[in-house]
Formats: structure tokens, C-alpha cells, sequence
């Protein structure tokens, strides 16, 4: 059976290549919302979260359905970045075609590669669209031809290699079918909406008993649990009664489904009955993981389950040990955090968590993954400390083997000989060298996932902030030898107080300081990076002594640098293994392990 009527696309690209920017052209022109409606105004209406606008990308993948020419469209919004793999591997089931949105200068990027080879995968049949053809240094012709290797590399059938190529200018919500003499004449964005319901095919169903592949899940406090996924056969009524199903059989019995809802717009909105080929969220299944199969008692027959590749990176999380503790957190205690990492399990199927008593070990699938947890955690109030970033290693055939790295970065040409030495010096090697426009050049390597941890913190300082650099799973190589240290040593609190403006001025001749004058800080606290390889500990609450004579020049002004500020990523990038990262709703703290200056001394 096929339903003529319903198309399920997913829209990928690489960060940056205005995927979310479409989406929004396609929900405003489909009239989703009324003229005088907030969103008409709105850019990024898909990144929901303030930390996908924050950042720039699509964290969590989202479901809108647009209607066009009588046929429901259910776009599929996923995340453009490998550490969000798990969202693209499982969302990507739910569709039977793909837009593909390339930057019209950048081209195809490694996270382009590596969600269009999940998308084969999965089967599905892809449409592609030229973004941003408007740009100065746009080169559609080079593109195409690049798309072009690209496709043929991945594809796993021939009919993949039958794609429609579109140009568009998804800021502004316009698009061709062939590529305009003048792209600012009059257009919008119809012709891709008619390529999906031309070349992407309907949903091909089944006859039997209702199956639903539990794909993502959601919560509120109104439903409760929310199942999310496409219908794969049957159909399903309110009030009927569900089981729960894996590859090891039954796993649940006897649920009522409470409601069905489907989407339209932004909005979810309840149906009478969901159809097979409909992607729909169903209320109701209070114990459902993602990975298991809603079916029928008399049918239960457990859908392929989705394979998922194996973390990368583990981090040590645990209750904040430091001497401010409880100051500025509402949930600091490891039952607390334990709740809450067991919640996450539930919806972040990318994510590992084991209990190691005191603390939780947390596997993700790299720096990003893990980061923007933290960072969620932290705005919800939660305190807590991390260690440093660890690569897991898999053994095979009695191996220990090591997770690596495509590694791309732009840079302005000034800064090229950094990076050559720094990569160079961490054992990479080079795979491409490319000159881009405004004096950009990106340059592509391949690394051990070891060796590139704390690397970033020191390219963004050492190019002044320029750099851009995106990283991408690329499989796993015999484990290397170990490199020494290349981080400074650093400046250290050697007792409780408030750093003065004095203390910090004469410690500035020792290194680069992270605090300015004012900041309570504790013995042990990281203050700073040394010009030295060894620790310093330093006075940093130290007042200048007064004395009865006075001068202009005594009592001047002392003008410090300013201090260099770290944002979580960069700071998880800066630890040693004897250091934590103390991390609370209104701060990031460095610190030894061991605060105590004679003890760590000792060690």
C-alpha cells in the first residue's frame, strides 16, 4: 500500500549551510502563520532552544509539517554536526527522501559527507540545493561538479545518482530550478516544495498490524511521555491497547494509548486515528525506550533496531568538591545529578552514563556532544565538577584501537604556519590544501581523536579568535604512542581570598591571566597560564602597602590586561589530568585536584 498523499524528507546539511533558514522560508510561505503572527518575523524558527541559537546549529532533530498542492510534507529539521549522530541516525529512518543544502562557496564539507552516507544508508533518495548562490565568491559550477564525486563515492544504488539540482537564496525565500542570470529578481521558494512531492517517493507501507519505531521521545508536564515515530503498517485508534517490543521479544504489555497527535506547522495536533506512512507522536506508553516497537498483542514484531556507532570521548561528572560548593547551584548532590543524567539517557541515545560510586563516567560522541549537556544542566541550576576529556578505545582481535579524525579548518593565510606546526607536532597528517576567498585558506587532516583534545583552546588563542575548525568521526586506527604534554604549566591561588589589582599586576610577568581584580577565588583555583612549563602558585589577594608618604606616582591607576575569558568547550580543552573543571549556573572554574598547596607538593 502507498500513501500518495504524505512525503517524509529530512533536511541535512553542514553547520552553517542554511538549512534552518529554508525550513523557515518553507513554514512562512505555506501560510503555517497568520500574516500578524509573531514568527513572520522571526529567523531560526526551527532552533527552538537558546543554545542552538546561541550556537548557530540544530542540537535536537524537530519534526513541522507544511501542506502544499493537497499533499502533507513532514520536514524533518536534523542536527548538521557528527557529535549529534545519534539524533541524525535515528531520525533519518522516519524519511523516504533528503534535501541536501550546500553552501554555494564552501561546497560539501566532511559533516555533509557524513549525514548524506547516513542517508544512503537508510535508503533514501535526495534532492539538492545550492544555498546562498548570491554570495561574491560563489562557485555553482565547481559545486555541482564536487556534489557530483561526492555522490558517486557514497551512493549505494543507482537511483541515488538520479538527483534534481535547485539553486536558492533560503534568507530571503527564493529558489530556481535552473540558476538565475540575476538572482535578485522576483521568486520564492515553490520549486523545491514541488520537487519533494515529485521526486521524493510516498511512503511505502505494509498490510498487518499497527508497527511504530519508537525514533525520539519528549516530555511535558501535561502528556507525560511523548512516542515519536513514523507507521510503518496499520493504523491506530485512540484507547487501543499497545505492546511494547525489541529483538528479545515483549518487553511490555497492556498500555493504552492516551492520544495520537500529528503535525502542522510548529504544532502538534490531535487525530482520530494515525495511518501507516504518518509520523506521528502517541501518549500513553509510559515505559517505551527509544529503539522498541509499539505493535499490536496479537503482532508483535519488533522493527530493524537502529545501529548506532560507539562514543568517543568520556568525561569523569560529579558533585562540585570545591570550597565554594552550594554557593550557587540549586541541584549539587550526586543523587541529584544521577537523576538527571538518567533522564537524558531516555532521549540522548548517543550518550553511555556508569556510576562510579561518587561521580558518573560519561561517554558521548565528542567535545560538542558532551558540552552542550553540561552547558543544559548548568542553566537548569545544576553544580557540579568534570575531568578531563578521555578517548575510549574498542579492542579488536586483541588491539587496542583508537578513535580518529577528519579535521577541517579555516583560517586567514597569516596564521598558516601555526597550524602546520601544531597539527604537525600532534603527529597529523595533511589530506588537503585549499585557497578560499578574502586571504582564507582550509586545509583538511586526519588525527587520533587522543591528539587533538586541548587543541582547539590553543589554535583559537594562538589565531586570535579567526579560526573555525569542525571535526568528524572517521573511523579507528592501532593505538599510537603517547605525546608529551605541550600546555604550560599554570598560575594557582595559593590561599582563599579576592584577587587585588596589586597581586595581579606584578603576577601578569609570570603569564596570562583568566581573573581580574575583584573575583573570590580559593588555594588550588587556576588563575592563569604560566610562561613556564611548571606550576606557580601566586598571591593574588596581596594589597600594596600603605605608608605615610604619598605620590602621584604611588597612588596611580594600575592598568592590567585584560583577562582572557573560556567558554566550556575551551576550558574542557585546557585541563591536565590532575585538574577539574568546577562548573555552576554563574561560573567556570579551573582547579588542581588537589587544592592543598604542600599536599600536592607531596604528590
Amino acid at each position: 500500500m502507498v500513501e500518495n498523499k504524505i512525503r517524509n524528507i529530512a533536511v541535512i546539511a553542514h553547520v552553517d549551510h542554511g538549512k534552518t533558514t529554508l525550513v523557515d522560508a518553507f513554514l512562512k510561505q505555506t501560510k503555517v502563520f497568520r500574516d500578524n503572527q509573531a514568527e513572520m518575523g522571526q529567523a531560526l524558527i526551527m532552533d527552538s532552544s537558546d543554545q542552538e541559537r546561541e550556537r548557530g546549529i540544530t542540537i535536537t532533530a524537530k519534526i513541522t509539517a507544511v501542506k502544499f498542492d493537497d499533499t502533507q510534507i513532514n520536514i524533518i529539521d536534523t542536527p548538521g554536526h557528527a557529535d549529534f549522530g545519534g539524533e541524525v541516525e535515528r531520525t533519518l529512518h522516519m524519511a523516504d527522501g533528503c534535501l541536501l543544502i550546500v553552501d554555494a562557496q564552501e561546497g560539501p564539507m566532511p559533516q555533509t559527507k557524513f549525514v548524506l552516507e547516513k542517508a544512503f544508508v537508510a535508503g533514501l533518495r535526495p534532492i539538492v540545493v545550492i544555498n546562498k548562490i548570491d554570495k561574491p565568491a560563489a562557485r555553482v559550477s565547481e559545486i555541482v561538479d564536487e556534489i557530483g564525486d561526492l555522490f558517486l563515492e557514497l551512493a549505494t544504488d543507482d537511483s541515488q545518482l538520479d538527483y534534481p539540482v535547485y539553486y536558492a537564496i533560503g534568507r530571503d525565500g527564493k529558489a530556481w530550478k535552473e540558476l538565475p542570470n540575476d538572482p535578485s529578481e522576483p521568486a520564492d521558494i515553490q520549486p523545491i516544495l514541488r520537487a519533494i512531492i515529485e521526486h521524493i517517493p510516498a511512503p511505502q507501507t505494509s498490510e498487518g498490524g499497527f508497527q511504530l519505531l519508537a525514533t525520539s521521545l519528549e516530555w511535558d508536564d501535561y502528556q507525560g511521555k511523548y512516542v515519536i515515530g513514523k507507521v510503518e503498517r496499520g493504523q491506530l485508534k485512540a484507547g487501543e491497547i499497545l505492546s511494547l517490543v525489541d529483538q528479545s521479544g515483549v518487553v511490555g504489555s497492556g498500555y493504552r494509548v492516551d492520544k495520537i497527535y500529528g503535525y502542522q506547522g510548529l504544532d502538534k495536533v490531535i487525530k482520530d486515528q494515525a495511518s501507516a506512512g504518518e509520523i506521528v507522536a502517541v501518549t500513553g506508553i509510559k515505559d517505551a525506550k527509544i529503539g522498541q516497537t509499539l505493535t499490536t498483542p496479537d503482532q508483535p514484531e519488533a522493527l530493524e533496531a537502529i545501529d548506532l556507532e560507539p562514543p568517543t570521548l568520556s568525561i569523569y561528572l560529579g558533585p562540585n568538591t570545591s570550597p565554594f560548593k552550594g554557593l550557587e547551584g540549586e541541584f549539587t548532590t550526586s543523587r541529584q545529578i544521577g537523576d538527571r543524567l538518567k533522564r537524558e539517557l531516555e532521549t540522548n541515545i548517543g550518550l553511555i552514563v556508569e556510576d562510579d560510586g561518587v561521580g558518573f563516567t560519561v561517554k558521548g560522541r565528542g567535545e560538542l556532544h558532551l558540552s552542550v549537556l553540561m552547558e543544559t544542566m548548568r542553566r537548569e541550576g545544576f553544580e557540579f565538577e568534570i575531568g578531563r576529556p578521555k578517548v575510549v578505545y574498542k579492542v579488536q582481535d586483541g588491539q587496542s584501537l583508537e578513535p580518529v579524525e577528519l579535521v577541517t579548518v579555516e583560517v586567514p593565510v597569516e596564521h598558516i604556519g601555526v597550524i602546520q606546526s601544531e597539527f604537525g607536532s600532534r603527529k597529523a597528517e595533511l589530506l588537503e590544501q585549499v585557497n578560499l576567498r578574502d586571504n582564507l585558506v582550509r586545509l583538511v587532516y586526519r588525527i587520533s581523536t587522543r591528539n587533538l583534545i586541548g587543541l582547539r583552546s590553543q589554535l583559537i588563542t594562538a589565531t586570535k579568535g579567526t579560526l573555525v575548525m569542525n571535526s568528524l568521526m572517521d573511523g579507528y586506527q592501532p593505538k599510537t604512542a603517547e605525546l608529551a604534554s605541550k600546555r604550560n604549566g599554570v598560575l594557582i591561588a595559593w590561599e582563599q581570598g579576592e584577587s587585588r589589582a596589586y597581586a595581579l599586576s606584578n603576577a601578569e610577568a609570570r603569564g596570562v591571566l583568566f581573573v581580574g581584580p575583584g573575583v573570590k577565588l580559593y588555594q588550588g583555583q587556576i588563575i592563569g597560564l604560566a610562561n613556564q612549563s611548571g606550576d606557580l602558585d601566586i598571591n593574588a589577594s596581596k594589597s600594596k602597602q600603605l605608608t605615610n608618604m604619598r605620590s602621584k606616582s604611588s597612588d596611580g591607576t594600575i592598568k592590567l590586561t585584560p583577562a582572557i575569558e573560556m567558554s566550556l568547550e575551551q576550558s574542557m580543552d585546557f585541563l591536565n589530568d590532575d585538574e577539574l573543571l568546577e562548573i555552576t549556573p554563574s561560573s567556570l572554574r579551573l582547579r588542581k585536584r588537589i587544592l592543598d598547596k604542600g599536599l600536592r607538593k607531596k604528590k
